[in-house]
């Protein structure tokens, strides 16, 4: 870690304890009139991602939110600083919610470890649905109009299961996992999310014209679930195919279902449809517990400590988690203040057009919440 960062984390632990971020998970009633307060489990990330969970703790601390912190620096790259795997898993299977910034994982491999640290936190949480709500905001400008799309991804299985092994020098195996019930989950996942959300069709993306064994078990399982929603329309679409009528014709699509690759592809894919890594928000889902994180997996890592980073993805993560512990007065008052603030026009990070910092577009916020 850079002096930079490790100032930069040294400065948000510090800010977080005076946010009455407390070590040990606790709820609490602090009058009749207030909401009970919650605990939730925070992991800041690599990259800009301390940066972007100061700004949302602000944005928090300034609308009143009764939501307490609990932190815990997880990484991968640096892992002298890093919490131990099982202390967060804990921290998130008690307090049942989650905001994560990114995790950064290195390109290759010094010490046979194939697991990724990512990969190893969804798995031992069953972390098995992410969702990524891909929409148009008022005030960025893209090539687009109007774009309302949520991909839905398995994330326990296929491509990323880390079963590689070198049989011979120079010749690596990879092996790609699908299974009927994890498919057959993910696919009923993706049809009640579509009714729970008057959503009218759902679209499979596979590559079972090439992968007919693996990619067509996941298809036939999709074809098997619609049939038990016959008011929903359903559709298949082969990725390559997909990633092509995204960029040409993206408003075709209302609600799309993919294995653990084409998934994470599609996400970062679609994010630079509607303005980009710093605009998209993102939450994954087990039975019994929920991560919201950034719909794109970029860590920014070069602008840390710029004070250039866009926290809109990380605010709208903030709002949806104010959603899904039923504070929808907290979470309307902070997205109305945030899409304010992007109308206007007048307060835009770089990566949306604009010159403004990190801190500027926080503070901007802040002032339009009321």
């Amino acid at each position: 870690m850079s002096l930079a960062a490790r100032s930069l984390f040294r400065t948000f632990l510090q800010a977080s304890a005076t946010r009455g971020i407390h070590t040990t998970p606790r709820v609490e009633q602090s009058s009749s009139r207030e909401a009970q307060r919650v605990t939730c489990t925070l992991i800041p990330g690599d990259g800009v991602g301390p940066e972007l969970m100061y700004s949302l703790q602000e944005v928090f601390k300034a609308a009143g939110v009764p939501v307490d912190f609990e932190p815990y620096f997880l990484s991968e790259i640096n892992p002298v600083l890093s919490a131990k795997l099982e202390d967060v898993v804990a921290s998130i299977s008690k307090n049942k919610i989650c905001i994560k910034g990114i995790i950064s994982t290195p390109d290759y491999s010094t010490e046979g470890e194939l697991q990724t640290l990512n990969m190893k936190l969804r798995n031992e949480l069953d972390l098995y649905a992410n969702v990524v709500h891909v929409r148009s905001l008022p005030g960025v400008k893209t090539r687009h109009k109007n774009i309302d799309s949520v991909i839905i991804r398995e994330q326990t299985e296929g491509e990323y299961s880390a079963l590689e092994h070198e049989s011979v020098p120079g010749i690596v195996e990879c092996l790609k996992i699908i299974t009927a019930k994890k498919s057959m989950r993910i696919a009923k996942f993706a049809f009640d999310y579509a009714t729970k959300n008057n959503r009218k069709k759902v679209t499979a993306v596979h590559k079972a014209n090439i992968m007919k064994l693996g990619d067509g078990l996941f298809l036939r399982s999709c074809e098997e679930m619609a049939k038990l929603y016959p008011r929903i329309e359903f559709e298949k679409m082969i990725v390559d195919n997909t990633t092509m009528q995204m960029v040409s014709n993206p408003n075709q699509f209302d609600v799309m279902v993919t294995p653990n690759l084409y998934g994470n592809i599609i996400d970062n894919l679609a994010s630079g449809l509607v303005g980009g890594a710093g605009v998209v928000a993102g939450a994954s889902y087990s039975a019994e517990a929920v991560v919201f994180e950034p719909g794109a997996r970029h860590t920014f890592a070069e602008a840390v400590g710029k004070n250039v980073a866009n926290p809109t993805a990380m605010l709208l993560c903030g709002t949806k988690l104010l959603r899904h512990i039923n504070l929808p007065k907290y979470s309307d008052i902070i997205q109305s203040a945030l899409i304010k603030v992007l109308d206007d026009g007048k307060v835009r990070t770089k990566d949306i057009g604009g010159q403004s910092t990190t801190q500027d577009f926080t503070k901007a916020v802040i002032y339009n919440l009321h």
